[in-house]
């Protein structure tokens, strides 16, 4: 026969493991305990002394008992680890799928994909599927749209709630602290703008996604290294398109060539937005780089292959993916803090632009 405080050792661990209480829930008073089992004020406390010591519970003075992280802390082998993606078999997303797997089955933990096609409404049926499911130990997300309000930061928080950590990669939402790994997109737009202008060009055009968190982050670098050089930032020369616009560009083929039509080289959101925009000039028979430089950012095979091989801002996407997935299990294995990383970019020089008057 249990002793009487291992009777409410384990009644409390399988409360935990049933999902009745959560990480950083209250547990029961040691008054009710007391009242709940019929046992002794002491050996309520022994119960509690116990729970602490193991890491299950933790006590904070004048507030309570409350669940640790530490209460449902997988073993390996039977953890699974969601990764949500925007998508995952096109651009950039089969690298970073290839990074955190790579880190994942060294573990030996279980990967699960997720795909919510950058829709909001996709993005909170998965999320409300593992927080009813309560079948993930760790979530990996990308940001769906994340330059827009988001209706489900409500949900990324319950899971926080619930003792499953949370962690972006390569987009994230501002208004959730919660840490990401990305490429400091800043960064990567000031270095693009910044070789241009390093090249002579002063009549500098650009192509950011609206609706997306590192469309304004490479927007704001691209502004960062014009007014470096103290060159007026136009709004006439800058094309902002969503989601749906960049995915079909051609259809903005006009609106595109009227705003860069006194411009000497562009800046593209990415590779390809680049590649779209190369397409466009070539069926109006604007040579790149002889009459427009063109420069993309994330440096993917689509800047390699491209008719003219395009300069790029490398992103660093396959060891985003190896970072996301260690910080994931070192939080769950071993109880780490998980902190926010953001890669420095890379210019990788290739074919797209023209050297007009070479700057230092």
């Amino acid at each position: 026969m249990l002793k009487k405080y291992k009777v409410i050792t384990e009644w409390v661990q399988e409360e935990i493991r049933k999902g009745s209480l959560h990480y950083r829930e209250r547990i029961p008073s040691e008054k009710e305990l007391v009242e709940q089992f019929g046992v002794s004020r002491q050996t309520v406390r022994r119960a509690l002394e116990d729970l602490n010591e193991a890491g299950i519970v933790e006590s904070r003075r004048g507030s309570g008992t409350y669940v640790s992280m530490n209460a449902r802390r997988p073993e390996r082998g039977e953890t699974r680890i969601a990764v949500m993606l925007t998508y995952v078999d096109t651009y950039i997303f089969p690298s970073i799928i290839r990074g955190i797997e790579s880190e994942l089955s060294r573990e030996g933990c279980i990967l699960q994909i997720a795909v919510n096609d950058n829709a909001v409404e996709k993005e909170r049926m998965v999320l409300r599927e593992f927080i009813r499911t309560r079948s993930v130990d760790g979530l990996i997300a990308e940001a769906v749209k994340s330059g827009l309000p988001n209706p489900n930061l409500d949900l990324y928080r319950e899971l926080e709630k619930m003792g499953i950590p949370v962690l972006f990669v390569n987009s994230y939402y501002r208004d959730l602290d919660l840490p990401h790994v990305s490429l400091d997109d800043r960064k990567a737009g000031y270095l693009a703008a910044r070789h241009l202008l390093e090249c002579g060009h002063t009549k500098i055009g650009g192509i950011f996604k609206s609706d997306d968190g590192q469309g304004h982050f490479r927007y704001a670098g691209y502004t960062d290294a014009l007014m470096e050089r103290e060159i007026k930032v136009l709004g006439s020369r800058i094309i902002w398109l969503d989601s749906g616009e960049s995915s079909e560009l051609e259809e903005e083929s006009r609106r595109i060539l009227k705003r860069l039509k006194d411009c000497t080289a562009c800046v593209c959101y990415n590779d390809e937005v680049a590649y779209k925009l190369t397409e466009i000039l070539r069926k109006e028979a604007i040579r790149v780089p002889e009459d427009m430089s063109v420069v993309g950012i994330d440096n993917s095979a689509m800047a390699e292959f491209c008719p003219v091989p395009l300069t790029s801002v490398r992103n660093p996407v396959e060891e985003l993916g190896r970072s996301a997935a260690l910080k994931m299990v070192g939080k769950i294995f071993r109880g780490e803090e998980m902190e926010s990383e953001e890669f420095a970019p890379e210019l990788v020089i290739r074919n797209s632009v023209r050297v007009m008057n070479r700057l230092v």
